[in-house]
């Protein structure tokens, strides 16, 4: 009995900081160039050269290739934001793919296909190789294939967070598109000799890449040039991350259409995520108290002077950027400030802090730097005068002055 998986797949790319970053696409970067490399595909498009079309119930296959050792997984996400797990899955758990390898699924033999599920639209397969084993408990349920997340977005959030304790290099990501659901027209390039009768409508966006609709059917992605017959025609532009553009088209017969799109992005508000050791530090951003750590603090996309403040330590400051719909940690180690210690005494003598010399006054003067806080035993030595002994407490980003008066021995 096959097992059937209604999908029409998933999303990212790769390239690391440390720190994965995500693109307004909802595709999760690795900034740090890695020699570990991935590759993904669906069987209508093996070379990766344009946007195949699979008739929803269509079954298809995802094959996936690797460079070296490494554990690969992969995602289906739609169009509707809708996400699947295909590797893993409940038949095929072993995901390690050796040097030069390439896999296929479903494989020759397999008890479960992979159908192509409505509605239409783009849909995209993503795959993220690691070389050490990944945790999918909080995101996916390996023998459901069901995922926890919905939508591109915040499936490459998940993921950021998944991948951001591996080594550096150790991780990469790459995805494929595909459209889902019969074209309206089909794209032509080049579009010259226009056939009798028709019209030419070419499409254009700022940025590329967005999916095409033409009376509500979709038909490719831009730049894409139609051959459509006279006749007025609404287009609508689609891209994650930025808002949907539509407008209305006349078609002429032997004239050419332009549309040039300027896609507007969609803002989302990031999140700050502020901590500190120890905990309690005032909050200061762009100058401005807004509470204590550990914080939380959603905010528009932009770059924030954060300065964090706490008794007995010295002032934390940094500055980030916060993208669209980014989460920023920021984390402080606050150092304690250290005290300082003058002492005055009537003679030239010899200073002992908690057993240890650390100097001797000059002209009865001593100025001791760096002196961690807390109770201390401050003893004076000269000769012929008896030891003169002090406890005091040396206090945090203060100086404290203590006189030691030493009275000859008899």
């Amino acid at each position: 009995m096959k097992r059937i998986f209604s999908t029409a797949l998933g999303v990212l790319a790769g390239a690391a900081l440390a720190a994965p970053e995500l693109s307004p696409q909802g595709i999760i970067v690795n900034p740090i160039p890695t020699d570990l490399q991935v590759r993904v595909w669906v069987n209508k498009d093996p070379a990766k050269t344009g946007n195949p079309v699979y008739q929803i119930g269509e079954r298809i296959q995802v094959s996936v290739q690797v460079n070296q050792d490494a554990y690969v997984y992969i995602f289906s996400v739609k169009s509707t934001g809708e996400i699947g797990l295909i590797l893993p899955n409940a038949f095929d758990q072993n995901n390690l793919l050796r040097a030069g390898e390439t896999r296929t699924f479903p494989p020759a033999g397999a008890r479960y296909s992979l159908d192509v599920g409505g509605p239409e639209g783009q849909d995209r397969v993503l795959a993220v190789a690691s070389r050490q084993p990944l945790s999918l408990a909080q995101i996916a349920n390996i023998q459901t294939g069901q995922v926890n997340v919905q939508g591109a977005d915040n499936l490459a959030r998940a993921l950021s967070i998944v991948v951001t304790p591996l080594p550096e290099r150790d991780w990469v990501s790459n995805v494929a598109f595909f459209i889902v659901g019969r074209a309206a027209v089909t794209p032509v390039q080049p579009v010259q000799p226009v056939q009798p009768g028709t019209g030419t409508l070419s499409v254009n966006s700022n940025p590329s890449g967005a999916q095409v609709l033409v009376e509500g059917r979709v038909v490719g992605n831009t730049p894409l040039n139609l051959v459509l017959r006279p006749g007025r025609v609404d287009v609508e532009l689609r891209l994650g991350g930025y808002q949907p553009f539509r407008t209305s088209a006349q078609i002429r017969p032997g004239e050419t259409t332009a549309i040039n799109a300027n896609l507007t992005p969609v803002v989302q508000n990031g999140l700050l995520q502020i901590g500190s050791n120890p905990q309690g530090a005032q909050v200061l951003v762009n100058g401005r108290v807004v509470g204590n750590t550990p914080l939380n603090l959603t905010v528009q996309p932009g770059r924030y002077d954060i300065e964090l403040r706490l008794g007995g330590y010295q002032s934390f400051r940094t500055s980030v950027m916060v993208g669209n719909g980014q989460t920023v940690p920021v984390n402080a180690n606050l150092q304690a400030l250290r005290g300082a210690l003058e002492v005055f005494t009537n003679v030239e003598a010899r200073i002992f802090l908690d057993g240890r010399e650390v100097g001797q006054t000059r002209d009865g003067f001593l100025r001791l730097e760096d002196v961690e806080p807390g109770n201390v035993q401050l003893v004076a030595l000269a000769p012929g005068f008896r030891a003169e002994v002090r406890d005091v407490r040396a206090e945090p980003g203060r100086v404290l002055q203590i006189r030691l008066n030493l009275n000859r021995a008899r």
